[in-house]
């Protein structure tokens, strides 16, 4: 048998050579080290977003209905990691903070008409995850899996702790819904330090674009949670 090394496992030679700066040679050495750390911290978000689409992905898989209990308990450890990986996301772009503008500006016309917001990973994760106006299959296929079952996402709400994994499923969403929202924010918060009110890359109208595209998804959920407080209320009232 051949011995597996770390770097051939991981196919470091390939991975490590993918960073190509589009700076001259001649350019200071802070920029070129600084448009490879631009380089570099978006090629990872990419491979986040390969690990939290396929995550989603599955947990839609194990949430159809007709699936059992343990799939159900499955579907939470890949809704809880996708969370978790969309906190690594919104930790790189703070980390793109440092970054320094001056030299940002000096290899941003390099990058034509190159913008994140062609990233289809992140498309199809918005479409998964849906918006405030439109519920993605993720929420959708949690909807069905509990009226499958007999029961509602309204009763899984007023229920809590009591209605076992579907709670712990709604929590989870709920997360990923915050996580991926304060994701777009903070990008906002990036746009506006790096370009003040000026056009985006690739063309955009920059962080007015970005604002307009920041929704809170689950919207449903969300009202279903609030009306907890609502009948407590009418409760305690009574």
């Amino acid at each position: 048998m051949d011995t597996l090394t770390y770097a051939d496992y991981l196919k470091l030679d390939t991975l490590l050579s993918l960073q190509e700066p589009r700076v001259p040679r001649s350019a200071e050495r802070s920029v070129t080290l600084s448009e490879h750390f631009f380089v570099v911290a978006h090629q990872s978000c990419e491979l986040w977003l390969k690990q939290i689409v396929a995550d989603v992905e599955a947990a839609i898989d194990l949430l159809q209905p007709g699936r059992g209990p343990d799939d159900h308990v499955t579907s939470i450890e890949f809704l809880e990691r996708a969370g978790e990986l969309l906190r690594i996301l919104l930790e790189q772009v703070i980390a793109l903070e440092k970054l320094p503008i001056r030299h940002f500006a000096e290899f941003r016309p390099l990058l034509g008409t190159a913008s994140g917001a062609d990233s289809e990973q992140f498309r199809y994760l918005g479409e998964l995850i849906g918006d405030d106006q439109r519920s993605g299959s993720l929420y959708e296929t949690f909807a069905s899996a509990a009226k499958y079952s007999g029961t509602s996402v309204a009763e899984v709400c007023r229920l809590g702790p009591s209605a076992g994994a579907y709670h712990r499923i709604a929590e989870a969403l709920l997360d990923i819904g915050n996580k991926f929202w304060r994701w777009r924010l903070e990008h906002v918060t990036l746009v506006t330090q790096m370009l003040g009110g000026g056009t985006g890359t690739g063309g955009t109208s920059g962080a007015a674009y970005l604002m307009r595209r920041i929704t809170l998804p689950f919207a449903e959920l969300r009202q279903l949670r609030s009306q907890v407080h609502v009948d407590c209320a009418e409760r305690h009232a009574g």
